[in-house]
Parts: structure tokens; sequence; C-alpha cells
């Protein structure tokens, strides 16, 4: 990967947006936007920006729940599906 192609001043954004989409969308590489030669921001492909959303939710509820585990706030498999069984049989 050519780090230094995917990094673009926002000039080059406001003066070519079609084509930086365009590529963007078939590269599925990021690109770094620059103003005053600092990055300000990132440009993705809504699919990956999709995918790094679900990889953060996922990375949440993991570490919710090793938490969870850490704190002592679980329930043994055996003692969840005995309720489960209890509830459908009752219905």
């Amino acid at each position: 990967m050519k780090i230094a192609e995917d990094i673009k001043p926002v000039t080059y954004m406001k003066s070519r947006a079609a084509e930086l989409l365009r590529t963007v969308g078939e590269t599925r590489r990021p690109v770094v936007i620059t103003q005053n030669g600092e990055p300000k921001g990132v440009l993705l492909d809504v699919d990956s920006y999709q995918e790094l959303r679900d990889a953060v939710l996922m990375l949440r509820l993991v570490a919710q729940g090793e938490a969870d585990v850490r704190t002592g706030r679980t329930v043994p498999q055996s003692k969840v599906f005995d309720d489960l069984r209890s509830r459908l049989a009752a219905k």
C-alpha cells in the first residue's frame, strides 16, 4: 500500500470530488484529507465504513462481556437453558 498516494489536500478534494469518490469506491482504500499540511479527515467508501462500524460495535460487546466476567455478572449455561426450558414448557 502506498500511503503517500492516499493523502490529498482539501483543495484536491474540492476540485476533484467525483474522481476521488470513484477512486475510493474502486480501491476501498481510505484517503486522508489534509488542510494546511495537517491531517483533518478521512474519506472512506460506504462498505468499508459500515464494516468498520460493525467491527467497533462487536468490540464494544466483547468488552462489555469481559467486564461482566471480571465482575462476576455471569450465569452458568446450564441454568440459562434450564430456565428457558421451564419458560417454554409453561406456555
